[in-house]
């Protein structure tokens, strides 16, 4: 309830007939103040005009006018300075620590707006509320919202890819395997992906890169999928199987993670259900080690790509061997596959390539490669998920890449975080309603 008060004052959509002193002063606002999340007044530094009388100070709201004195504000110093109180229930006169008696205010709502609120927020997790109503909203609008969130999803990915290139001290090729890894999990499997990358680095890999099957070993290893059992000091211990290609592996692996003394990642948490046999991690790992394998030097690749597609064709590097015709370890299907779709591997472009763009652009003040970053984003196709989907319902159809990433930004942290207030969609329609 607080939440949906911060909302109302801050964003001025009191009328004035409700704008009064619960003893009858009337009061405007001249300045809401800044909203404080930290401890301290709901307001700093607002500017309120009561009755004949103009106050500069603070702004402190509850539900109930009782909490002031629940939430010891009546012995703080850091509350000496609130010059008005907003209350939903008036049940109890305040204070300030000298006995000054603070302006109090009760903040009416409409029961129809409470209704709006209750009805976006409580369910903007499960499904799209304001569905009906997206249609209404000026084209305009929706463009100045889509192009927000897309810059706003795209620095995002390029802040989590710097802050791994802090943790490794500039390295941007270490930097982008582990970013690779997380995007070769789909979402799906990225966290599982990422931990496994974690737990191998680079330089470890590179020691061999002349054999993809000390790669495949440590990598299938370290990710849990290999028959190992651990010794009671911790140590692999091969478990035959009877496939050649996979005993080998983990005689490789138990060699290795002695001479490196590593350990396999704790509880994984593989997903392996319900999915297609493309997205199994078996053959997202096995490309991710041939890509290593030799000389990983993606960076330099990736940056000077002239367009998308070149981009496109570095993720889609073939499969040989055991992994040409096969999803998963055991038996070979009777014909070969196709490394990654087409449509895979766009996605990874715009989770590895074009956040590595902004990234090196930021890092080294090349705007041209950001921009160019971003024209990538509206040459690509959009992505085809049941969020992209349930926009296009909606009315807001994707026709990019530029839009469909606005689109999951706006699902995922907006939508599932019942952040209704803070999305211009549901601001408009909110703020709408209180004033009607």
């Amino acid at each position: 309830m607080e939440r949906l008060m911060h909302y109302v004052w801050q964003y001025r959509l009191l009328t004035p007939a409700d704008m009064v002193t619960v003893d009858g002063r009337r009061i405007s606002i001249i300045d809401p103040g800044r909203h404080n999340t930290d401890a301290g007044p709901d307001f700093f530094n607002a500017k309120i005009k009561i009755g004949e009388r103009t106050w500069a100070g603070d702004v402190e709201m509850h539900v109930r006018a009782s909490d002031w004195h629940r939430h010891h504000h009546d012995s703080d110093p850091a509350y000496d300075s609130v010059v008005l109180h907003v209350v939903d229930c008036d049940d109890a006169p305040i204070s300030r620590r000298n006995g000054e008696i603070i302006p109090q205010m009760v903040m009416r709502c409409s029961p129809e707006f409470h209704r709006r609120y209750d009805m976006l927020v409580g369910r903007s997790d499960i499904d799209l509320p304001c569905a009906p109503e997206i249609p209404a909203i000026h084209p305009l609008h929706l463009r100045d919202w889509i192009t927000a969130l897309s810059y706003e999803r795209a620095y995002a990915k390029a802040d989590r890819l710097i802050a791994h290139l802090e943790r490794y001290t500039g390295d941007w090729e270490q930097t982008l395997y582990v970013t690779l890894a997380r995007a070769l999990g789909f979402s799906i499997n990225s966290e599982p992906m990422e931990r496994m990358a974690l737990s191998l680095p680079l330089h470890f890999l590179r020691k061999h890169s002349d054999s993809l099957t000390a790669i495949e070993a440590l990598m299938f290893g370290q990710a849990g999928l290999l028959p190992c059992s651990p010794d009671p000091d911790g140590t692999a211990r091969p478990q035959p199987t009877g496939d050649p290609y996979i005993d080998s592996l983990v005689r490789e692996y138990v060699f290795l993670a002695h001479k490196f003394s590593l350990r396999p990642v704790t509880s994984p948490g593989w997903k392996m259900g319900r999915m297609r046999p493309q997205n199994l991690p078996y053959r997202r790992i096995a490309l991710l080690a041939a890509m290593v394998a030799g000389d990983f030097r993606i960076v330099r690749r990736l940056l000077s790509a002239k367009c998308p597609d070149e981009a496109i064709e570095l993720m889609r590097m073939p499969l040989t061997g055991y992994w040409s015709n096969r999803f998963s370890f055991g038996a070979a299907s009777e014909r070969s596959f196709e490394t990654m779709s087409r449509a895979s591997a766009t996605v990874l472009v715009i989770n590895v390539a074009i956040p590595l763009m902004i990234a090196y652009g930021m890092r080294h003040g090349d705007d041209a490669l950001t921009g160019r970053a971003f024209e990538w984003l509206t040459t690509l196709p959009p992505e085809s998920n049941s969020i992209v989907s349930t926009f296009s319902a909606a009315g807001i159809s994707a026709r990019d890449a530029f839009t469909s990433q606005a689109l999951i930004q706006l699902r995922r942290e907006y939508c599932e975080k019942h952040a209704c207030l803070l999305c211009r969609i549901g601001h408009r329609l909110l703020a709408a309603r209180a004033k009607r």
